[in-house]
């Protein structure tokens, strides 16, 4: 999150003060990037930095927060799943800058492209993180805490979980001496068709069909993948009912 974000705001013209880690090899290497000082120690910081930005995991947005109380700067979160409250509960200027995307280091991220979702502690502070997300991405909402967290959930669902379904796909054709590669074409067509209609308009499979047979069959084949099984059996009578139910389906 950190190397993406920072690249974004140097491309836009925006000033990295310093970078901080723990790590200072780690720290060096993004500074070096972006033209940044390097520092391992919080005690270092540039009193006339305008924003802090933390970038780390949830459990110790908290910590540094504390940490930066003595600057009375504006700080900001990239968490989607922390409430604003980590930083507010030891600087009333505080805010969330959450880019909606998942980010891997050695992958560009065009970052126009990317929703940023926006919070502050006032309407001012709104106001300020806007703007500046605004210059560097093209798609900028204003979240609050509770439907960050939401969001953060739908996020799980519609990322993390097909990604471990994917590897799941792939287990099973190495299994069987057959390459990844082919199941490429298809996983781009279902990411492709949900961008211009709603998930359940674009249901296929024999789940949908309810298609007892070749279910079963399936699941027969499967074999003593007992983990694979229930959550095979788990989606697909998922997917039955929301066909049932949803008229957007049928």
């Amino acid at each position: 999150m950190a190397t993406h974000l920072a690249a974004a705001f140097k491309n836009a013209g925006h000033r990295i003060v310093q970078v901080y880690s723990r790590d200072m090899q780690h720290a060096a290497l993004l500074a070096y990037h972006v033209g940044a000082e390097t520092i391992d120690n919080l005690d270092q910081l540039n009193n006339e930095t305008d924003l802090f930005v933390i970038s780390v995991k949830d459990d110790v947005i908290g910590t540094i927060a504390e940490k930066l109380t003595q600057y009375q700067k504006l700080i900001v979160h990239t968490s989607g799943a922390t409430h604003m409250e980590a930083i507010q509960a030891f600087n009333p200027n505080a805010g969330v800058f959450y880019p909606l995307q998942t980010l891997s280091k050695t992958k560009e991220v065009d970052f126009r492209n990317v929703p940023l979702c926006i919070e502050g502690s006032d309407e001012n502070i709104t106001n300020q993180l806007t703007a500046l997300a605004q210059t560097i991405s093209n798609k900028v909402y204003r979240v609050n805490s509770t439907q960050r967290k939401v969001l953060h959930l739908a996020a799980v669902f519609a990322c993390n979980f097909p990604n471990y379904l994917y590897g799941a796909a792939q287990q099973l054709l190495a299994k069987n001496e057959m390459d990844f590669e082919m199941l490429r074409p298809l996983i781009l067509e279902t990411a492709q068709k949900v961008q211009d209609h709603m998930p359940g308009a674009v249901q296929t499979g024999p789940a949908v069909r309810n298609d007892q047979q070749t279910m079963a069959m399936h699941l027969e084949m499967l074999g003593d993948e007992s983990a694979l099984k229930v959550i095979y059996e788990l989606l697909s009578q998922e997917i039955i009912k929301n066909n049932n139910t949803d008229p957007i389906a049928k």
